[in-house]
């Protein structure tokens, strides 16, 4: 008699534990965020001819904006107020914001503009800066620009 009180029970025990276990899993299942999938971001529309690089790109929540420059002449007060000027733009478009800039890299023609460039760049990216690389690159920067600023941010 015992053993035909326990059988039930243990069947019970397991039928509950399995289907506990398929419950949980397709729980898990429906919480498996969707593959994220790269999004071009255009300024306007979309070009006809494929483009030599992208200006800003986006892989799930990250958006990588590429280089911007200052193609004008002025000092490199005018040329980083306007890479940055240029970099925001970008953000929004893409739908993000300055303070929402993870990582940046700035690439300087000479490192004495160092202090002018910093001049510009602080407190344009809200009370939390993010990361930052600042390299003087051999040889300048293409387009005679002083001063090229790319961003990783999120959306």
């Amino acid at each position: 008699m015992q053993l035909s009180m326990n059988k039930p029970t243990n069947s019970r025990r397991n039928l509950i534990a399995a289907a506990a276990g398929l419950a949980g899993a397709a729980a898990a299942q429906a919480q498996t965020p969707a593959k994220p999938e790269k999004k071009v971001h255009y300024k306007t529309k979309k070009p006809e001819k494929t483009p030599l690089f992208n200006g800003a790109v986006s892989y799930g929540n990250l958006l990588f904006i590429a280089g911007k420059g200052a193609h004008f002449e002025g000092d490199i007060k005018a040329h980083t107020k306007h890479v940055l000027d240029e970099v925001e733009k970008e953000l929004v478009n893409a739908g993000s914001s300055m303070d929402k800039v993870l990582k940046c890299n700035v690439y300087l023609h000479d490192l004495n503009d160092y202090k002018g460039m910093n001049e510009m760049f602080q407190g344009r990216f809200g009370g939390e800066p993010p990361v930052r690389t600042t390299i003087a690159a051999y040889g300048g920067i293409p387009g005679n620009s002083l001063v090229e600023i790319d961003v990783i941010a999120y959306i």
